[in-house]
């Protein structure tokens, strides 16, 4: 490649680390990959799952879930971040 010259797909990929877009674009590859990090059971009785500021809110229900969820929280804190390629989500925060 010539100097100054980038692909079509770096530049795109530039734009969107750089825009506004960024967090809904993560929120919604958490939501699209919730089942496959936690499995059919969790998905199903969960509610809504957002990505606001850093911090990742599930919301249920089920209170036995919401218990399981509250000691898994460093889990799904890790398992989201590795899933994401990147330390995006700070914090686990279940309703």
């Amino acid at each position: 490649m010539r100097y100054g010259v980038t692909s079509m797909g770096d530049a795109l990929r530039d734009y969107l680390n750089k825009s506004r877009l960024k967090p809904r674009l993560l929120e919604v590859k958490v939501q699209e990959n919730w089942e496959q990090l936690m499995g059919k059971t969790i998905a199903r009785y969960t509610q809504s799952i957002a990505l606001i500021d850093g911090k990742l809110i599930i919301t249920t229900a089920v209170g036995p879930l919401k218990q399981e969820l509250m000691y898994s929280k460093d889990k799904i804190l890790k398992l989201v971040n590795e899933m994401l390629e990147e330390p995006a989500i700070r914090e686990v925060i279940i309703k």
